[in-house]
């Protein structure tokens, strides 16, 4: 599940979570980005190609340990990307000279140390996704609004599922139709709506 980009000085990093497995997937052009001081994300782009080629040639298994995912680009559109857990970027920043690299290992260490306080107490990763929220200028109503939904939406497809509702297509059936009520539209047509 993709969440909002996590912010490390002034420099977004995107990211996805994996549910079923619990990790975070990080955008490794996006560390290399903030590694190699580039303003230009092509050029972070070409860098990190140039990088990979290299660890691949040198046999290191920090280029086989990333994974290509669709993460949102800065035009809006899903693209694949290559991301990488936090523990194969901290072997990925030891191949990149910079002096950023000490700063980005220790934000690394800080976002882990997050998540398992989220797994010890979950009203942690509610509070941080209010917080969130709000500095991105969501009114309280909205924020409200959206937890009470997702309280909603858990207890519905909970219900669906002892009820012998098959997860997959009969899941996306039943939400497709909820959101047309909700919406006006599918959600495939609100997607592209949405860009």
């Amino acid at each position: 599940m993709q969440q909002p980009p996590a912010q490390f000085e002034d420099h977004a990093i995107r990211r996805v979570y994996d549910e079923a497995s619990e990790t975070w997937w990080f955008s490794v052009v996006d560390i290399v980005q903030v590694l190699t001081r580039q303003p230009d994300y092509q050029a972070a782009r070409n860098y990190w190609k140039v990088l990979k080629n290299r660890l691949a040639k040198e046999g290191s298994e920090v280029v086989t340990s990333c994974n290509r995912l669709k993460l949102t680009a800065s035009d809006g559109k899903q693209r694949l990307t290559d991301v990488a857990t936090a523990e194969t970027l901290l072997r990925l920043v030891q191949s990149v000279p910079s002096p950023k690299a000490e700063p980005i290992k220790l934000w690394l260490a800080k976002v882990g140390y997050e998540r398992m306080q989220e797994l010890a107490d979950p009203a942690l990763a509610l509070d941080r996704a209010r917080a969130t929220w709000q500095k991105h200028g969501r009114s309280e109503k909205w924020i409200n609004q959206r937890l009470m939904g997702q309280e909603t939406r858990a207890k519905l497809t909970d219900y669906w599922a002892s009820h012998e509702i098959k997860v997959g297509q009969e899941f996306a059936i039943l939400t497709n139709l909820i959101h047309e009520e909700w919406t006006g539209l599918g959600v495939k047509e609100h997607k592209q709506l949405k860009g």
